[in-house]
């Protein structure tokens, strides 16, 4: 299962990020970006209110539920072992951290889980991957861009790097002719505006900018 989650994202590519969104509108923002073909969405916890844990789990049961088949629902800015048992609970299929952290990475893969650590450095990417990461994520992204993101990659060859930030439907050929496996894309395609008025089909023309400039 595992694998089959792994060829799915390198595959699909484009991981949507679902950062405060409410529980009344998150269905609906998945059908309109699933409709602009993004099939792997990402909900994030809430690192300034763990309180709300059980209430981002929901979320992810809820997606998972309706889109089995369909769609990768996984969690992110997960931080401690307790989020990612709640996220193999709900159903989720991958982990995804802003930070290395080697009992989140090794909780994850006990699970069965996919491990998308966070990491900015050469040392940080490497230490991911020799605790298990099956990806890592290089976060901030935009803070030095595509030259950095290559310079890290020549030596790191054998890593499976996802970028996340200064990503968008201009540039994400660039990151992927240069051996990016995946993004994370939040508000470029999570407008909280259109999700506030309900304006799903403006969500699935953001969501198609993306998936068309992969084709």
């Amino acid at each position: 299962m595992r694998e089959q989650i792994i060829k799915r994202v390198e595959e699909e590519k484009i991981i949507a990020i679902v950062r405060g969104v409410d529980k009344k509108d998150i269905l609906n923002f998945a059908k309109a970006v699933y409709e602009g073909g993004i099939r792997l969405l990402e909900v994030t916890y809430n690192a300034a209110d763990p309180s709300t844990d059980e209430e981002t789990a929901s979320k992810i049961k809820l997606l998972a539920d309706e889109f089995e088949g369909k769609m990768l629902i996984g969690a992110g800015t997960v931080l401690n072992e307790k989020q990612v048992e709640l996220t193999k609970n709900a159903g989720g299929k991958y982990i995804i951290s802003p930070d290395t952290n080697e009992k989140v990475i090794k909780k994850t893969l006990e699970l069965g889980l996919v491990s998308m650590p966070g990491a900015f450095t050469p040392t940080e990417a490497q230490a991911a991957h020799t605790y298990g990461a099956d990806f890592v994520k290089i976060f901030p992204s935009n803070t030095l861009g595509l030259p950095y993101l290559k310079a890290i990659m020549a030596p790191l060859s054998h890593i499976r790097f996802l970028a996340v930030g200064g990503v968008d439907e201009n540039n994400i050929g660039e990151f992927v002719k240069s051996g990016v496996a995946g993004f994370g894309i939040g508000s470029g395609i999570v407008n909280k505006q259109h999700i506030k008025e309900g304006n799903w089909a403006e969500v699935t023309a953001l969501a198609k900018k993306y998936t068309d400039a992969l084709k």
